[in-house]
């Protein structure tokens, strides 16, 4: 099937197969398939874009050996150690990003999973943050019991985030602490209590062009709708710190596959953005992302965040329409 073809096929409601997801990525002509990625980008999602910030909320310590991630304990990589910060320093986070028009604030800690103590306190500080601004509230704790997500949700969290960082046949050489069935187990409770989901992964970290799609249909398989795409950047003292980097050429076309086979999805820019040219970030956006993490610390004045909407802005996108997914 060539390229117009599938077009076709998908903008009247049909879906593409792994076969045809690594013929496109080896085809040369890659400039038809950016543009078909946005022919079907805007068909499927229109000019609505989703904004994220996110907080460090608990830093470093963590007994997982994921190998990408500084803040393990098995490496070497130098990150700031610090437990579950107070309620009023989140607050305070939440209230700034709101003020620049950001419109999810999602709090991350390190660490496979908190303690229900540490939930109960995560709790108290989303109650305080609804009651202080109307920002939608997101977490991201790792593998979770049913009881610790039915809690987050109680409390006012409307998203639950737990990527699955690669393909499923992968994921064993970048982490042997836990799995890819303890993941989906989480992503599965989390839904089912009432959490929209948000998974995805990191490119680069020495996958095949083929585990990326294998990544993208799996994704698919879940009915993942907002989808985050980190651009690997090697961090000294982990072991992927001397990993090779991506062309921006894999980057867009993994991207444009990701559109094609995750049509109605959000596919949102996450970690590593900054490692692209200005070219290359504007291309993604006009073939595919249609979400990004943004926002400044505190003591910042705020000036990167409004870059960051005036260029979402400037391929046409609008940061004012209703973004939530489907459950």
């Amino acid at each position: 099937m060539k390229i117009e073809e599938i077009k076709r096929h998908i903008l009247s409601g049909g879906q593409i197969d792994e076969a045809q997801a690594i013929s496109l990525a080896n085809d040369p002509e890659k400039e038809k398939l950016y543009e078909t990625a946005h022919q079907i980008t805007r068909h499927f999602m229109g000019d609505k874009f989703d904004t994220c910030s996110i907080i460090n909320a608990k830093s470093g310590n963590c007994g997982e050996d994921c190998k990408w991630c500084a803040q393990s304990c098995h490496h070497k990589a130098r990150v700031n150690l610090y437990p579950l910060l107070p309620a009023e320093e989140c607050v305070r986070h939440a209230a700034h990003n709101r003020k620049q028009g950001i419109n999810r604030f999602s709090l991350v800690t390190s660490g496979k999973r908190l303690s229900d103590r540490e939930i109960g306190q995560i709790a108290d500080t989303v109650r305080r943050i609804k009651r202080e601004c109307d920002i939608k509230c997101c977490a991201s704790m790792g593998l979770l019991t049913r009881p610790q997500l039915r809690t987050l949700y109680e409390s006012g969290v409307e998203n639950y985030h737990c990527n699955i960082e690669t393909a499923p046949s992968y994921f064993h050489e970048l982490c042997s602490t836990h799995t890819i069935e303890q993941k989906m187990e989480t992503i599965h409770a989390a839904r089912e209590i009432g959490l929209r989901i948000c998974s995805g992964g990191i490119i680069g970290m020495g996958e095949t062009t083929e585990q990326r799609i294998e990544m993208a249909f799996f994704l698919r398989k879940e009915g993942v709708l907002s989808i985050p795409l980190n651009l690997l950047r090697p961090i000294q003292g982990t072991p992927l710190e001397n990993t090779p980097a991506l062309s921006e050429e894999e980057w867009l076309t993994t991207v444009a596959l990701f559109r094609l086979i995750n049509p109605t999805a959000y596919l949102r820019f996450a970690g590593g953005r900054a490692s692209l040219s200005e070219a290359t970030q504007r291309k993604s956006l006009y073939i595919g992302i249609n979400a990004a993490i943004i926002g400044d610390l505190l003591t910042t004045i705020g000036s990167k965040a409004e870059e960051d909407k005036k260029l979402f802005s400037s391929e046409g996108y609008s940061l004012t329409e209703n973004t939530n997914w489907e459950k």
